[in-house]
C-alpha cells in the first residue's frame, strides 16, 4: 500500500474550497440583488451579530447606505470575474468601529471581506516609502542588487522576521536568491526547495490572487455559513483559510505567520516574495497593499530588464547572422556554410563541441561523440514530433544508451535544417557536476500523519546536499532563440547556394521550412501588436463606430509604413517619405496644408514603424480637433540634427481654433507621448497651447542614418490615380479570402454600388463574365494555387475597367501585357477605394 502513495495527493487538495476564513477578519457574501447569502461565523467577534440570523437578510441589515454606495461604485472597477478592489475606513451597522474591506466577485456573488481599519496617519509615509524604493530599484546595476533591495525593503515595511525572494526554475523547483532576516535565524539563502512544496493548484492561486497572508499557523479558521450546502469558491479571497497540510508544513519550519507576494513576469509565476514570522503577525491591509504595489513594480522591473537582455542577445545574434550572410562568396558551398556557421555559433551557445550532419555525413569540431554515436542520436531526434529546434540538457532522457557520452555530450541542442531524413546542426555540452543544497531531503518521505492516508509534510529542513550528474548546463530560452535565428538564416542562404541538381530535389521542402520559421515569428509579432491595438483602442467609453474607425486608421498607418519599408528592402527609409505618405493617405484635400522643413534623413525600420503611429495620431487629431479643422489652419513639421547626429522633430499647429487640453487621456495620446521613449529610448513632449498644439520629439542617433537618401524603388502606376468615372453600379470582386471579400463588398455598397458579385476562383469569375457584364472589377492577384491574370485579360478584351489588389504591394512584377494595370496594396479601406473614383 505504501508504494501507491505519491506526491499527487497534495496536488489534488481543493484549497480554494475549504469553506473557512482566518481569524483576523470576517466574510460576508451578497447576491446580485444585495441579499446576504453567506457569512463567516466569527462575525460575532467583530460586530456582536449572529451569522445565521444575517443570512437571507437584505444587505442594509449590515451595511449602511453610504457603505453600499461606496462598494457599488468600486465594483465598476473590477474586471469581469477577476480582480480585487480595496476600500478603506468603512462604517458598518451596530458599531462605532471602522473597517477596511476587500471586494471581489465570483460568478453572481459579491464577496466582501472586512478587517478592523488601521489609522491613516502612516499611510502616506508607507506609499512614499514604496515610491522611493521603486525609484531606487530602477537604478540598481544588476539583478542581484534588485533582489537584495527587494527583501530588505519588504522586511522593513512589513515587520516580518524573515523575507526571502524565491525564484522558480524551469523544473519548477524554487531557490532562495535573496534573504533579509533577524540575526539569530538560520540562513536559507541559496537553498533549493522541491517543486512539490508548492502544489500546482497553489501556484495557480498565486497568479489569480497575488498576495497571501497567513496571520497565525494556530488559526484553523472560522466556517462560512450559508442557506445551502454549496461551498463558496474563495480563489480570489484575501482571508481564505489555510490547508491543514500547509499549516503543518509551516509549523514544521517553526513559522508562526507568513505572507507571500507573487512576482509575475510575462504572465507566468516567476517567483515569490516569501515572508516568515516566529509568532502571530497581521500587517494592516494598507501596509499589505503597499507591499503588493512594490511587488507589482518588481515584476515590471524584472520584465523590463529580462526583455532588455533578450534584445541585447538577439542583437548579437542578428549581427553574426548578418555577417555570415554578407561574407559569403559565390564559391561558398553548403557544407562550408554549415561548418563555418556552427563554428561561429558554438561560442554564442557556450557549446563544447558541434557537429554538422548532412546526408549521413558528419563533420565536427571541439569535443564531440563519435560519428557512430552522432548518427544514432540523429535517429532518436528523427523520432521526435515536429521539426523545430530541440534542446535537452540530460541526453539520457532522449537516448538511454547515451550514458557513456556524458563526458562530451551530456546536453544537446539540435537545429534541423531539412525535412525527413533530416540534416542537423548539433551543439554539445559536456557534463556539469553540480552540488545542490536543498532545504531538507527533496524526496518527501512517504508516511502517514494526522491528515489521513496521505503524505505528511516533511519535518526536517536541515541542509541536504545532493550531487547532480549526467546533465550539462541547461540551455536557456536565449540559446533556443539564437538557434532559431541561425536556422532561419541558414535555410535562406542554403536556398541561394543550392545548385540546380540539388534544387530539383530539395528546394520545395527547404523553402517551406524557411517560410514556416519566418512567418511563425512575424505573424506572432503582428498578432501581438494588433491584439494590443484592439485592447488599448477599446479602452474607454467610445461607440462601436468610433472604435472601428480608430482601429482601422491605426492598422492602415502600420500597413503603409510596412509597405514603404518593404519597398526599401527593410533598409533605412526617409522621414519625409513617411510624412508625405501619411498626409496623402489620410488628409486627402488637406494634405497641402502640411509644411515640412529639414535635411534629408533616414530612419531605421524600427524607428520608422514607431514614428508611423505617432505621425498618424498627430495628423488625425489635428484633422478632427486641431488646426486642420479650420480652412486657415496649417501644420508645420520641422526637423534638425543634433551635434551627436540625433534627430529633433518639432510639430506645430497654427491658424486653427483655440486649443484646450483633452479631459480624458486616451490611447492615441499614449501612443504620441510614450512610443518614442519606450520603443526608441527617446523623448516626447506635447503642449496644448491656446494658439495650437505643439510637440517636440527627440530620436537617438542609433535610429538615424545620415547617408544620401536613395530614391524609392519604382512603384509602377499609383493606385490613387482617379478612375475616369464615378462610383460603379456593378462590381466583380475576385478574392479567395472570405473575410476580405465581404469587407470589399461592404466598401462598394457604402459607395452606392447595389450590385456586387464575388468569385473565389478563376473559373467562377469567367463563368460570371460569360453570363453578365460589370462596370468595374477588383482582382486579387494570388488565388491559392492560381492567379487572376486570365480574368484580367478577359476584362481587357471586353473593355471593362479593373484594378489588381495584392498583399505584395504595388512593386509586384506583372506580365508584359498587364504591366500598365494599377495595383491596390492590401489592406485597403473605404477611403482608399473612394479615392479611386472621380466623384
Amino acid at each position: 500500500m505504501h508504494n501507491q502513495v505519491d506526491l499527487t495527493n497534495c496536488d489534488r487538495e481543493p484549497i480554494h474550497l475549504l469553506g473557512r476564513v482566518q481569524e483576523f477578519g470576517f466574510l460576508v457574501a451578497v447576491s446580485q440583488d444585495w441579499v446576504i447569502s453567506h457569512a463567516s461565523q466569527n462575525i460575532h467577534d467583530f460586530l456582536g451579530m449572529d451569522a445565521t440570523s444575517l443570512i437571507g437578510q437584505p444587505s442594509d441589515a449590515l451595511l449602511p447606505p453610504d457603505t453600499i454606495h461606496t462598494i457599488r461604485n468600486r465594483l465598476q472597477f473590477l474586471n469581469p470575474h477577476r480582480g480585487v478592489e480595496v476600500i478603506y475606513d468603512l462604517q458598518l451597522c451596530g458599531t462605532e468601529a471602522r473597517f477596511d474591506a476587500s471586494v471581489h466577485r465570483f460568478e453572481s456573488v459579491i464577496i466582501l471581506e472586512f478587517e478592523p481599519a488601521t489609522p491613516v496617519e502612516g499611510a502616506a509615509n508607507d506609499m512614499a516609502n514604496v515610491r522611493n524604493a521603486i525609484d531606487r530599484m530602477a537604478e540598481l546595476p544588476s539583478f542581484a542588487a534588485v533582489y537584495n533591495h527587494t527583501v530588505r525593503f519588504v522586511k522593513v515595511i512589513t515587520g516580518f522576521d524573515r523575507v526571502m525572494l524565491y525564484k522558480f526554475g524551469a523544473d519548477e523547483t524554487g531557490e532562495v536568491v535573496a534573504e533579509a532576516r533577524k540575526h539569530d535565524l538560520e540562513p536559507f539563502l541559496n537553498l533549493r526547495y522541491p517543486a512539490t512544496d508548492i502544489p500546482k493548484q497553489a501556484r495557480a492561486l498565486y497568479i489569480e490572487n497575488p498576495i497571501r497572508l497567513i496571520g497565525s499557523v494556530a488559526d484553523e479558521g472560522s466556517p462560512i455559513l450559508s442557506d445551502n450546502d454549496e461551498t463558496l469558491d474563495l480563489s480570489g479571497s484575501r482571508l481564505r483559510s489555510v490547508s491543514p497540510i500547509h499549516l503543518e508544513y509551516l509549523r514544521n519550519m517553526n513559522v508562526g505567520a507568513s505572507m507571500s507576494i507573487s512576482v509575475i513576469v510575462n504572465g507566468q509565476l516567476w517567483g515569490l516574495i516569501a515572508c516568515h514570522h516566529g509568532k502571530r503577525h497581521v500587517p494592516s491591509m494598507r501596509l499589505r497593499n503597499a507591499a503588493l504595489l512594490f511587488g507589482h513594480m518588481l515584476s515590471l522591473v524584472l520584465q523590463t530588464r529580462l526583455s532588455a537582455d533578450e534584445r541585447a542577445n538577439d542583437e548579437v545574434v542578428n549581427r553574426l547572422t548578418a555577417h555570415i550572410s554578407r561574407t559569403l562568396s559565390k564559391d561558398t558551398t553548403t557544407p562550408d556554410l554549415l561548418r563555418s556557421s556552427a563554428e561561429s555559433f558554438a561560442d554564442i551557445l557556450n557549446a563544447d563541441g558541434y557537429a554538422v550532419v548532412q546526408e549521413k555525413m558528419v563533420v565536427g569540431g571541439g569535443r564531440t561523440p563519435s560519428e557512430e554515436d552522432i548518427l544514432a542520436l540523429c535517429d532518436h531526434l528523427n523520432a521526435l514530433p515536429g521539426n523545430a529546434v530541440y534542446a535537452n540538457h540530460a541526453i539520457e532522457t532522449l537516448m538511454p544508451e547515451a550514458k557513456s557520452l556524458i563526458d562530451t555530450a551530456a546536453g544537446v541542442l539540435a537545429i534541423p535544417i531539412s525535412r525527413s531524413p533530416r540534416d542537423y546542426l548539433l551543439f554539445f555540452r559536456a557534463e556539469l557536476v553540480q552540488l545542490v543544497n536543498w532545504a531538507g531531503n527533496p524526496e518527501k518521505p512517504v508516511s502517514y500523519g494526522p491528515n489521513g492516508a496521505r503524505l505528511t509534510p516533511r519535518k526536517s529542513f536541515e541542509t541536504w546536499q545532493t550531487t547532480v550528474r549526467g546533465q550539462s548546463a541547461p540551455w536557456t530560452p536565449a540559446d533556443v532563440r539564437a538557434a532559431s535565428q541561425l536556422r532561419v538564416m541558414l535555410l535562406e542562404v542554403v536556398l541561394r547556394l543550392t545548385d540546380e541538381a540539388s534544387r530539383e530535389r530539395k528546394l520545395a521542402s527547404q523553402k517551406q521550412e524557411l517560410l514556416i520559421a519566418e512567418l511563425n515569428h512575424r505573424v506572432r509579432n503582428i498578432l501581438g501588436l494588433v491584439r494590443g491595438l484592439i485592447s488599448q483602442t477599446s479602452v474607454g467609453a467610445i461607440s462601436t463606430g468610433e472604435l472601428v474607425s480608430k482601429l482601422d486608421g491605426r492598422i492602415q498607418a502600420l500597413a503603409r509604413a510596412h509597405d514603404q519599408i518593404t519597398r526599401h528592402h527593410w533598409a533605412p527609409t526617409a522621414l519625409e517619405e513617411l510624412i508625405r505618405t501619411e498626409a496623402d493617405s489620410y488628409l486627402l484635400d488637406k494634405k497641402d496644408r502640411v509644411e515640412t522643413e529639414g535635411p534629408q534623413v533616414l530612419l531605421t525600420s524600427t524607428a520608422y514603424t514607431s514614428m508611423a503611429l505617432v505621425i498618424h495620431e498627430l495628423m488625425t487629431n489635428s484633422a478632427k480637433y486641431g488646426a486642420l479643422t479650420s480652412a486657415r489652419g496649417r501644420v508645420r513639421i520641422k526637423w534638425t540634427l543634433g551635434n551627436d547626429a540625433s534627430l529633433n522633430i518639432e510639430w506645430r499647429e497654427v491658424g486653427g481654433p483655440p486649443v484646450k487640453a483633452p479631459e480624458r487621456r486616451g490611447f492615441g495620446s499614449t501612443i504620441i507621448e510614450r512610443t518614442i521613449p519606450f520603443e526608441l529610448s527617446g523623448r516626447a513632449d506635447i503642449a496644448y497651447r491656446l494658439e495650437g498644439v505643439t510637440g517636440k520629439f527627440w530620436i537617438p542617433a542609433e535610429h538615424v542614418v545620415l547617408d544620401d537618401v536613395p530614391p524609392a524603388p519604382e512603384q509602377g502606376q499609383k493606385a490613387s490615380t482617379l478612375m475616369s468615372f464615378g462610383a460603379p453600379e456593378s462590381v466583380l470582386i475576385v478574392e479567395d479570402n472570405l473575410m476580405i471579400a465581404m469587407d470589399a463588398e461592404m466598401i462598394f455598397e457604402r459607395l452606392g454600388c447595389n450590385d456586387t458579385a464575388v468569385a473565389s476562383t478563376v473559373k467562377a469569375a469567367m463563368d460570371m463574365l460569360d453570363s453578365r457584364s460589370f462596370n468595374f472589377a477588383l482582382l486579387d492577384i494570388n488565388l491559392g494555387n492560381e492567379t487572376s491574370f486570365e480574368v484580367a485579360r478577359r476584362l481587357k478584351q471586353i473593355d471593362t475597367p479593373f484594378l489588381f489588389a495584392s498583399g505584395y504591394g504595388d512593386s509586384l512584377t506583372l506580365p508584359e501585357d498587364l504591366e500598365e494595370i494599377r495595383i491596390l496594396t492590401k489592406p485597403y479601406d473605404n477611403d482608399m477605394i473612394r479615392s479611386l473614383f472621380s466623384k
